[in-house]
């Protein structure tokens, strides 16, 4: 099977192509700088149909999430994306929304991938995740967490969360490139959803000390971040943990979940910190 896979230097890609090439497959990155990847790999731009298209044709499956750009950047990205598809017609197709909603009514970048890639003709599997456990190994977040035994982060203490990390996203996403018979949203997230206290309950089962669990104020916890991403990543993160404070939860609908579609559990918290090697 080939499969063409985006994101392979990062956080998404890197674990699905790798659970890719152990399997046996024939696996291409597609990346911006195909001569700086370790591996197979082919050059892409998302801003060209052209070489997005050439990736995707006689593909068994592609994985696709847009990158960091702004809104009109990924509006763009996700244009040519779906207009090589349309055109190259790979076997299948796996998206991710990256976190955010799969709604397909307004004009963001997601809503565009998601509606063009359906229309497409090809079949697609488009896997929801919520907030990823990765987020709590930032430098502002690890360093409380170790100098002071307090995880602070900036959700109500009383605010569920269908998390997930991105090894649980990769199980999916070779699970659905490999199974066409799931179409559709598939949501991928703990049910229950957790709790800040249950997250900090998990390092404290890991760790072997006391972990306790604070909310953090959205905009402090950007002050911390702007060094990392800089004004301009760090102005969408901070409104969206703002939105959420207006919202009573993030849970994932267990009739689209992985749990009832594909009988794949999320990790604990403490088996992700297990996997991770923290």
């Amino acid at each position: 099977m080939t499969y063409i896979i985006h994101g392979a230097t990062g956080a998404q890609g890197s674990p699905v192509y790798a659970a890719l090439v152990a399997a046996g497959h024939d696996v291409t990155a597609a990346v911006r700088d195909a001569s700086a990847f370790d591996g197979t790999a082919v050059a892409v731009d998302y801003s060209s149909v052209p070489s997005l298209e050439a990736a995707y044709r006689g593909a068994d499956g592609v994985f696709i999430h847009l990158p960091i750009g702004t809104p009109d950047q990924q509006r763009a990205y996700a244009e040519a994306i779906v207009t090589a598809v349309t055109n190259a017609q790979p076997t299948r197709v796996v998206a991710s929304t990256s976190g955010y909603g799969a709604a397909t009514d307004d004009d963001s970048p997601v809503s565009v991938l998601v509606r063009g890639l359906r229309a497409s003709g090809v079949s697609v599997a488009i896997v929801e995740p919520r907030l990823y456990l990765e987020n709590l190994l930032l430098p502002t977040v690890v360093a409380p967490l170790h100098d002071e035994g307090v995880l602070r982060y900036p959700l109500r203490d009383d605010y569920a969360v269908s998390w997930s990390s991105h090894l649980d996203v990769a199980d999916v996403v070779v699970r659905l490139l490999a199974d066409h018979s799931v179409t559709g949203s598939v949501a991928i997230g703990a049910l229950p959803a957790l709790l800040g206290a249950d997250l900090a309950a998990g390092f404290t089962a890991h760790l072997g000390r006391d972990v306790r669990f604070e909310a953090q104020d959205p905009d402090d916890f950007g002050a911390l971040i702007t060094p990392l991403f800089g004004t301009e990543g760090t102005a969408p993160v901070v409104a969206g943990y703002r939105w959420r404070l207006t919202q009573a939860d993030d849970v994932i609908d267990e009739a689209r979940s992985a749990q009832k579609l594909l009988s794949l559990e999320p990790r604990s918290v403490s088996q992700w910190l297990r996997d991770v090697g923290v």
